[in-house]
């Protein structure tokens, strides 16, 4: 039996009337760039987060970008964040002449881990007579960027604690969770990328609202801060070529708004399907007693009367013979894949930072020992048993 990490193709034959009748109304119109399409989605992500601006970009990559450029975080700043995730995270801050700063992860959760980040400003920060935060080279530390990794949200409520102490802006990676729930200690349920100063999604095919190509979104609560993230999005033009400041190329277009438009009114509908994938793996793993041999994706926030808990992007294992097991799968036709290889710190780009080997553990044992197995809403609970079985048949080797 084949098995796909993800097959887009069922979810595309259940919505194709609709999504064509979308395309071809778009062009008859001859509306290609932040048109009324755009205005509508901005609206309904508005709505489904529960944030009061939304601004639709042209990638999750430049929905980071466009917030670091807004903010005027640049040469002479610091900003953290984890050394877990896709490069696009720590490239933007380098990109705008910033440096990235890596604090280590939580080995359960893959997220930032607000012990290291506590540790790290403690051991290896200090205030300036201003009062400000600064790392050992001199920088200064002007934020936080959490990724909510695999569909988990961060563990917010400490992270804002500790940037609250210190002055930090917090921009939320929220790539890969969009729906995602945490509950605050003092505003209740939040969706991910409502509780720092901005939060930035992606609409990459692959990711749980897929467009048909490239496609982000940043939603924050500031009017100042929109508007200023509004003209960043067309090269700093405010009013049609009156130019305050150097912004970029970072429009949504007209197309890929219209076609999220009509996904996103079944999220919460693949959401639910892709926790019952999770559920099917997990008692699967049980009952073929697979516990001992690998760890399974941590729930924490599951006994806290979420619906979206977790929103499962990816469905990542932990194994310490991930290379070997690998190859055995792919043998029997069952793809997976490696989020990520390296840690940031690891990555040739990023070798001028001066990270040794050994200095962020958790992050270089996640990346030696982490496999995604296939999931996506429509996946066949036979191919899920196909997958259980094929791994309880590499340990009974």
């Amino acid at each position: 039996m084949r098995v796909p990490l993800l097959d887009l193709r069922e979810q595309y034959r259940a919505l194709a009337s609709q999504i064509r009748a979308e395309i071809d109304e778009v062009l008859l119109s001859q509306r290609f760039i932040l048109g009324p399409k755009v205005e509508a989605f901005e609206k309904a992500i508005r709505d489904y987060c529960g944030a009061p601006y939304a601004i639709g970009v042209s990638s999750g990559t430049d929905a980071l970008l466009a917030v670091l450029m807004a903010l005027e975080i640049g040469p002479g700043d610091a900003v953290i964040t984890s050394p877990y995730s896709f490069v696009a995270t720590a490239s933007c801050v380098a990109r705008v002449g910033a440096m990235p700063v890596f604090v280590d992860i939580d080995p359960a959760t893959y997220n930032l881990s607000p012990a290291a980040l506590e540790s790290y400003i403690e051991n290896g920060c200090k205030r300036d007579s201003s009062g400000k935060l600064r790392e050992h080279s001199g920088r200064k530390i002007r934020g936080i960027i959490p990724v909510h990794l695999f569909g988990l949200c961060c563990e917010m409520d400490p992270i804002h604690v500790i940037s609250e102490r210190y002055d930090l802006e917090v921009i939320e990676d929220a790539a890969q969770a969009v729906g995602a729930e945490y509950i605050t200690a003092h505003l209740g349920m939040r969706k991910a990328g409502t509780m720092g100063e901005a939060g930035c999604f992606s609409f990459y095919p692959s990711k749980n609202l897929g467009a048909a190509g490239d496609a982000g979104m940043i939603v924050c609560r500031d009017h100042k801060l929109a508007n200023q993230l509004r003209a960043y999005r067309q090269h700093g033009m405010e009013s049609r070529y009156h130019h305050k400041f150097i912004g970029g190329n970072f429009r949504l277009d007209e197309m890929q708004a219209a076609i999220l438009n009509v996904k996103l009114a079944h999220l919460e509908e693949w959401s639910a399907a892709r926790r019952a994938v999770a559920d099917c793996y997990r008692q699967e793993f049980t009952r073929a007693r697979l516990t001992d041999n690998i760890t399974l994706p941590a729930e924490p926030y599951g006994e806290r009367g979420l619906t979206n808990h977790h929103i499962y992007h990816q469905y990542v294992i932990r194994v310490r013979q991930r290379d070997k097991l690998q190859e055995h799968l792919a043998k029997r036709e069952i793809e997976t894949a490696i989020y990520y290889p390296l840690g940031l710190h690891e990555q040739k780009c990023f070798a001028y930072l001066g990270y040794k080997n050994g200095e962020l553990p958790e992050t270089e044992r996640a990346a030696r020992e982490t496999l995604a197995l296939p999931i996506y809403p429509e996946i066949p609970s036979e191919a899920q048993h196909y997958v259980v079985n094929a791994i309880a048949e590499f340990f009974d080797r």
